[in-house]
């Protein structure tokens, strides 16, 4: 099979080309790709321990844990203890990392027009969700 007829090709090279604009937004802010994109899942729901936002973000318990020591030591978040389970953690942001995920949401906006300019808006629809498709049937 030549490989510009393989999909993991063209899904290989259309993820680097979203990686670098996503890392080059979130990099405005100090930020890492899956430092803004985890800040960004905080945003909407806060208060929540790390196994639900593990499950939320796709992250593995080990990926996750470090960044939130990331997280935690630029004061962006606080891990709290669980009031009715001891083994669990809460996630809280601070008032600082809610200020930055106003940012962080400001900037994701922009990366996805930027990113997905070329798509008009049915195109964009229909791309996630055949991707989101994609995912859940292989997950």
């Amino acid at each position: 099979m030549n490989p510009k007829d393989c999909i993991f090709f063209h899904l290989a090279k259309a993820n680097q080309a979203g990686s670098r604009v996503w890392r080059s937004y979130m990099s405005r802010l100090n930020l890492t790709a899956v430092q803004g994109m985890v800040l960004n899942f905080l945003k909407d729901r806060d208060y929540i321990t790390s196994k639900d936002l593990g499950e939320r973000t796709l992250l593995d318990s080990a990926t996750l844990t470090g960044i939130l020591d990331r997280l935690e030591k630029q004061a962006l978040v606080v891990r709290q203890a669980h009031p009715s389970d001891r083994r669990a953690v809460i996630i809280c942001l601070t008032d600082a990392g809610r200020d930055l995920t106003q940012q962080t949401d400001q900037e994701a906006v922009a990366a996805n027009q930027d990113f997905l300019q070329s798509l008009d808006r049915d195109e964009q629809a229909q791309l996630k969700t055949l991707l989101t498709k994609l995912r859940e049937k292989s997950a």
